[in-house]
């Protein structure tokens, strides 16, 4: 079961606009928060982040087609031969005032995340049937959820009553000086690679829409990164953290490996 978790020290993160006083604010207000913006582009470090800024532990949940209401609620489990009830990431949050991140909520059943409405609203609970509880959460916790609007089908968004209820907080990868800023502090390569880097993404970003749904993340830059500061060759680093993980066409892959080749 997903552990709440409060970092010891500050993770790095630079924020690209006012999206941290944004979340205070949400926060202050006991209002639910939905970040929006593509993979890879900080939402989870963000969330780790302000866990750091508020002293408030954060559990993160990565949604999936499989994951149930009782995944998110809890569940009776048989222990020593007796029956006991298991609170699951949701009911714990909510029980000791959490921040509770439903990452790629999208991904979750539909009759899944009716669930978290009655958390979204000015009732502030949530309701364990099993348990015939009604539990109402403390100030500090936020339910936070996450999509990525380019890649979405209709079949797979947020519904507009779930929509609603939330603060929406846009994200998108940082500016190129921002990025470049990041990559170095995250992996130590120097000002002319970090650049490079930088370069090579923003030309695969223009790539979207022909062939890729998404270009090069800011995370799949930063492994890139550490490959070529622990001693790899940025061209075969960049083949195997970008052009690899963004396509198997052998055509796109041509074209990729063509302009990693005109920055490297």
């Amino acid at each position: 079961m997903e552990e709440a978790w409060l970092p010891e020290k500050e993770p790095f993160y630079k924020p690209s606009g006012d999206e941290i006083e944004l979340f205070e604010h949400a926060w202050h207000n006991c209002l639910a928060v939905l970040l929006k913006g593509p993979t890879g582009c900080g939402k989870t470090r963000f969330m780790e982040h302000l866990a750091w800024r508020l002293k408030t532990p954060l559990i993160t949940v990565s949604c999936h087609d499989d994951l149930s209401a009782a995944d998110l609620l809890g569940r009776y489990l048989l222990r020593g031969g007796e029956t006991v009830w298991l609170d699951g990431p949701l009911s714990k949050a909510v029980r000791h005032g959490y921040l509770c991140y439903l990452d790629e909520v999208v991904e979750a059943r539909k009759d899944t995340t009716v669930v978290i409405h009655p958390l979204c609203d000015d009732r502030r609970m949530l309701s364990l049937e099993k348990l015939g509880q009604i539990v109402h959460a403390k100030a500090s916790f936020c339910l936070i959820v996450s999509c990525n609007p380019g890649y979405q089908s209709v079949l797979k968004d947020l519904k507009p009553s779930t929509r609603q209820r939330f603060v929406a907080i846009d994200f998108d990868y940082p500016e190129a000086k921002v990025e470049q800023a990041i990559i170095q502090r995250e992996t130590q390569v120097d000002e002319k690679t970090a650049g490079q880097l930088v370069k090579l993404a923003e030309l695969t970003r223009n790539l979207k829409g022909q062939g890729l749904d998404e270009g090069a993340s800011t995370r799949l830059l930063v492994h890139t990164g550490k490959l070529i500061h622990s001693g790899m060759p940025p061209a075969r680093a960049a083949h195997a953290c970008i052009t690899q993980a963004l396509s198997d066409d052998p055509n796109l892959l041509a074209t990729l490996e063509e302009l990693s080749d005109s920055v490297f």
